[in-house]
């Protein structure tokens, strides 16, 4: 494979200085089935179907490593491996397999979903590493006389969307597009979707949580206290535990919704229509959430740039046609771009799907995504661009050929949330988000390399155009070409923290530090403790 090849994580794993040489599996394997019914008081036999090793059942070791692999990147045979998988079904398992982590000296990897862009919950740098796969974890319990969910950190969006569905056709959850994701990763970075205009983002729905600590003690809200109530809201809920359930606050909907799509080339003024939309949208009706898709495409044998304006309309097409009317007519919205929809049928709508063949019930296919190979980065953008400086952006995109740009509108709600309010603090003072993404189905390494490098390249032509000092990042569009983790550095941990978190870091080290001291739950990217300064920041250069 091309040196270049999985750069991001494999960069991490030379680059790692290891204390510890790799054990042996099997002696693992040995070790938790011995551990296990020590710190359980579940039957030697209930423990020990849930612990999965390479050398003892490989079998369903390699399909369950596989099953919920979201980036094919880390999907082949040079990538890490963990030396036991483990599939708690109950919270007795879970703290039995975090006190025996400890015991035999393994680093825990907790997945929810699988969708880390860096595969960072199913990949190490440590060469004794396990999974903590949360997939039976999926229990989503929905009442609405208290407009509460209560969700499990298996549970995928779409799982949560669809429970909500069965009993109100009035209430929603502000959440992701990709009915795929985990809800324990999603939550715990922030999470938002296409309502965060009206309602914020995920985490300013959560009311409640449960957690397995280093010590292997469930914790809540009132166990666990405040602060660390905050942490698990947008800081990253694997720096401080494993993450059992989230209780969440349902949002009201209205029962008919609008969607649309409108695509601009650049000969149809796509920038003009970008730069408008900068200006007009933050301060639009909270009710309308519009995304736009930045992509190189082909028209008539001639590359361009071309714009998809996505919609939600929280209301009718009638209502939706009057706004646009009044605040953004240069898009020439028409009538019939709009299709009136239920919440339902926009979840599905912005998942892709077919709205004429495809019923609710995809949403709880834990498997109705395709995998393939792809890289994020993310920027946010507080000053408006302008029409010359956007059309030098479609140009760098047609010049690069294959990487695209997801622009995330904010305003309304976003702007009324105060920034330290979670750990989430990209709030008022940004007008959008910027997703980069790329997207290929050939494991060709060479391939991988240029758009792994286009990413950068383009990350680089960006620095104009968004923020500094620092520059802001977006968790859960994790990137390890903003900084790595070397041990339990501080000085590294900064690096990407700050943009990740801005002031709320040094508020996340100072609970991370005393929910766990020892650094039990750690990850290429995960909150330090404090007092530890060694070892030095890696930043990956293009």
């Amino acid at each position: 494979m091309n040196s270049l090849s999985m750069f991001s994580i494999l960069f991490t794993i030379l680059s790692f200085p290891s204390s510890t040489i790799a054990l042996d599996p099997d002696s693992v394997y040995q070790s938790f089935l011995q551990c296990l019914p020590l710190n359980s008081p579940e039957s030697v036999s209930e423990l020990s179907d849930i612990v999965y090793s390479s050398t003892a059942n490989s079998t369903s070791y390699t399909t369950l490593l596989v099953d919920y692999i979201k980036n094919q990147r880390f999907n082949n045979s040079k990538t890490p491996k963990p030396v036991l998988i483990i599939t708690p079904a109950t919270e007795s398992q879970v703290q039995a397999a975090v006190l025996c982590a400890k015991k035999v000296g393994v680093q825990i990897k907790i997945r929810s979903g699988g969708h880390d862009y860096e595969g960072i919950s199913y990949v190490s740098s440590d060469p004794n590493f396990i999974i903590l796969d949360m997939f039976k974890f999926d229990k989503v319990s929905v009442d609405i006389s208290t407009e509460t969910a209560v969700v499990q950190s298996g549970a995928l969006l779409g799982q949560l969307y669809y429970r909500i569905y069965e009993k109100s056709k009035v209430h929603g959850f502000p959440a992701g597009v990709c009915p795929t994701v985990g809800v324990g990763g999603h939550l715990s970075g922030g999470g938002y979707g296409t309502m965060l205009r009206k309602y914020g983002l995920s985490v300013d729905h959560v009311i409640n949580f449960r957690i397995v600590d280093s010590n292997g003690r469930v914790l809540d809200r009132e166990t666990g206290g405040e602060d660390l109530f905050w942490a698990v809201r947008g800081g990253g809920g694997a720096s401080f535990g494993v993450i059992l359930s989230y209780t969440v606050k349902l949002v009201r909907i209205p029962e008919v919704n609008t969607v649309f799509r409108v695509m601009k080339t650049q000969a149809e003024n796509a920038a003009a229509l970008v730069a408008k939309w900068q200006e007009v949208m933050p301060n639009i009706d909270d009710d309308l959430f519009i995304r736009i898709l930045l992509q190189p495409v082909t028209v008539n044998k001639k590359k361009t740039g071309r714009a998809t304006f996505i919609a939600h309309y929280l209301g009718d097409r009638n209502g939706l046609m009057e706004l646009m009317g009044k605040s953004f007519p240069e898009l020439g919205l028409k009538k019939e771009d709009c299709i009136e929809v239920s919440w339902i049928e926009s979840v599905l709508y912005w998942a892709n799907f077919d709205l004429n063949t495809t019923k609710p019930e995809i949403l709880l296919d834990r498997h109705s995504d395709k995998v393939n190979f792809g890289k994020r980065k993310s920027d946010y953008v507080q000053t408006p661009i302008s029409e010359s400086g956007m059309t030098s952006i479609f140009n760098k995109l047609v010049e690069l050929g294959k990487l695209g740009f997801v622009f995330n509108l904010y305003g309304g709600r976003m702007y009324e949330i105060a920034a330290d309010a979670t750990p989430f603090p990209h709030r008022a003072g940004n007008l959008f988000k910027i997703q980069y993404s790329v997207n290929w189905n050939d494991p060709d390494p060479v391939l991988e390399a240029n758009y792994l490098n286009q990413s950068r390249v383009m990350y680089e032509f960006m620095t104009p155009f968004v923020s500094k000092n620092p520059r802001g990042a977006y968790l859960n569009y994790r990137d390890l070409d903003i900084g790595v983790m070397s041990g339990d550095s501080y000085s590294d941990g900064k690096v990407y923290g700050e943009k990740y978190f801005m002031g709320n870091f040094e508020r996340l080290v100072k609970i991370k530090t005393a929910v766990d001291p020892d650094n039990v739950f750690r990850n290429e990217q995960s909150i330090p403790t404090l007092g530890k300064t060694s070892g030095k920041s890696r930043k990956i250069i293009a």
